[in-house]
């Protein structure tokens, strides 16, 4: 993607199921859970570079032992960072006392981050301030083991206001006014309740306090205490916890918004926001990891028993088909086939945008994640090309000299890597002057291979803003003196904020709402924008589930081919002397390439939540009051 947009985070859980003396023995080393979770996060770290947490739990330690670890960076590169200081204090450990190095007991009972249970997490900041305090996992603690909770999640929601305004009414005094406190203080709060409630059971049976400790650690119902505290979540989320006493769980939203994929054998439970990241780390076969249904959790008891349970009742399949265009690692093997496919889509409109002139074509994309469209782009101008070829070769009516046939087939898509980003470029001056002439210098171009009578024809996975197309890209390809310059989106145009996770929470900066806006302005109809608002201001106070997307009215009047045309014109400098063109992906076609994940609010505004609509109507409020507040 050309241009910076981020992805809220990533989750990692493992949970070991046999003694660590059993990995030891098998691998080597009682750090097995240690080392497997470096590598679930570091194969995720595409998914949050803005932080990264790790936390741990010992099982059935004595009193006065610690349990708990965790450990938070935001340092540069916080991944290594974090796994830095926890290798740097069990050698710490190791070089004071050798005697712990083939003693697993000691070594569990004395070094930190060892353990049974784990739980990790990436993030990428999308609200409030990026501090360590920030960073997942949260930690809620208490003397009594069972109630010490860990939480961390992919997640965002979009009625936080009323979560937290619930909390107030159980008279609670959350110390934050953010989505992460208010969940885990929700799930927190039903912790509490069923702790308290199974002692007052054990009481009347007969049991003192110390032997109570334990059997309330098994009569905990996670499942119980999820479905309550979760019946009001508005959003999506892939949310993971640790109780103190070693219970974990993942819940995955409804409507399978977030992504969630487990993994388990008799040695361990492994659950990853990644399919791929599972599989590599692992070793394992596609059809071993498995998909977390929407609305379920997985949940494993400190006793090793684990299931699969159903804890709210799914919604629509809505999965997040933009983790398909681009987040997530394109090494899954349906996301690559996907990307593929959505590249070879687009072909029918870029053969016309060119005049079906092949010949004087140069193929590229911006790095790197477009890579695979622009496989499957090339793939479908072969066969274009092979078709062509075919019907020259059939209408020679085998008259044809050989070197007239050798003509024919050696005609070859060109393909060059046009577009080199210089990721070391950093824009240190903020003065808008200086900084747009050193953005326009993030990418490098490859000079000496475009002529003047050629078409560009350039693949990026999507367009959001169109700032780093504008300001860098169109104009350094027009440096290379193209005919015309065809930059293709394998995504839709990207219409309406995210709610749920993505780093797109108002619509002034969509580059495809300037274009209908502009739109508006040329056919007269500008008076539209202020109906509109009028008509979201009428819905501020009724229920979410009454409230209806009244934005999709400004992109109405026009056709997608009209509001592309206009997203050209804008993106499209003076100085630059090409004739550009711009093409998006059909919502049509995005829904074949990715027919099991057809969450595509960004594109058509069709919210799978009811907290969306209020989200984006309250987005175009912010809009048209000049207001730069986020919408959620």
């Amino acid at each position: 993607m050309s241009d910076a947009l981020k992805h809220e985070c990533g989750i990692a859980q493992i949970r070991l199921l046999k003694p660590l003396e059993f990995y030891k023995k098998k691998y080597g080393s009682a750090f097995y859970g240690v080392n497997k979770m470096y590598l679930l996060m570091e194969k995720q770290h595409n998914r949050g570079q803005d932080g990264a947490g790790f936390a741990s739990i010992k099982l059935d330690t004595k009193p006065g032992e610690r349990y708990i670890s965790r450990v938070r960076s935001i340092a540069q590169q916080p991944i290594q960072d974090i796994f830095a200081q926890i290798n740097e204090r069990i050698n710490e450990e190791l070089t004071n006392h050798p005697e712990y190095a083939d003693d697993v007991a000691a070594q569990k009972k004395n070094i930190p981050y060892i353990g049974e249970v784990f739980l990790g997490h990436v993030r990428y900041g999308t609200f409030g301030k990026n501090s360590v305090e920030s960073v997942h996992p949260f930690l809620r603690q208490n003397n009594w083991m069972h109630r010490n909770l860990i939480l961390a999640g992919n997640f965002n929601m979009t009625n936080v206001k009323d979560l937290f305004g619930n909390l107030v009414d159980l008279g609670q005094h959350p110390k934050e006014y953010t989505d992460t406190i208010t969940i885990m203080e929700k799930i927190g709060h039903f912790l509490d309740a069923s702790v308290t409630k199974i002692y007052k059971k054990l009481k009347k049976e007969g049991y003192n306090k110390i032997e109570s400790s334990p059997l309330i650690a098994e009569r905990i119902n996670l499942v119980k205490i999820l479905k309550k505290a979760a019946k009001n979540w508005d959003g999506g989320y892939a949310m993971a916890g640790l109780l103190g006493h070693g219970d974990s769980f993942v819940l995955r939203d409804p409507a399978g918004i977030r992504p969630t994929y487990y993994y388990k054998d008799d040695e361990v439970v492994v659950v990853a926001s990644e399919r791929p990241v599972i599989q590599t780390v692992f070793n394992l076969d596609f059809d071993q990891v498995k998909e977390l249904e929407p609305g379920c959790a997985i949940i494993t008891k400190k006793s090793g028993e684990v299931s699969i349970e159903r804890i709210l009742e799914p919604l629509e399949r809505k999965s997040c088909s933009f983790e398909r265009i681009y987040f997530s690692r394109g090494s899954d093997a349906e996301i690559y086939q996907e990307r593929k496919e959505l590249g070879k889509l687009l072909m029918p409109e870029v053969l016309e945008a060119i005049n079906f002139d092949t010949k004087n074509s140069v193929f590229s994309y911006i790095p790197n994640t477009a890579e695979t469209s622009f496989f499957g782009m090339i793939e479908s101008v072969e066969e274009h090309l092979n078709e062509r070829k075919t019907q020259d070769i059939i209408a020679g009516n085998g008259e044809l000299s050989k070197q007239e046939v050798i003509d024919i087939l050696s005609e070859r898509p060109r393909i060059e890597k046009i577009a080199i980003k210089d990721v070391k470029l950093r824009t240190f001056i903020t003065e808008d002057s200086s900084r747009d002439d050193l953005v326009a210098h993030v990418y490098d171009v490859t000079y000496g291979v475009i002529k003047p009578t050629d078409n560009l024809v350039i693949i990026d996975d999507s367009i959001v803003r169109g700032t780093t197309l504008k300001k860098s890209i169109i104009k350094m390809m027009d440096r290379l003196h193209p005919k015309s310059i065809v930059v293709v989106s394998s995504a839709p145009q990207i219409r309406y904020p995210d709610c749920y996770g993505i780093d797109m929470a108002n619509l002034e900066s969509l580059v495809a709402f300037q274009a209908a806006l502009a739109l508006l302005k040329d056919t007269g109809k500008f008076d539209l924008v202020e109906e509109v608002y009028n008509k979201c201001l009428t819905q501020v106070d009724l229920k979410d589930s009454e409230v209806v997307n009244y934005v999709q009215e400004i992109y109405a009047p026009f056709t997608d081919k009209q509001i592309s045309a206009k997203i050209s014109e804008l993106l499209t400098h003076e100085s630059v002397k090409a004739e550009v063109k711009i093409i998006f992906q059909p919502v049509s076609n995005l829904h074949i390439a990715c027919p099991n994940d057809l969450g595509d609010w960004y594109f058509t505004g069709n919210y799978p939540t009811d907290g969306g609509n209020r989200v984006v109507n309250r987005a175009f409020i912010n809009f048209f009051e000049g207001n730069k507040e986020r919408a959620y």
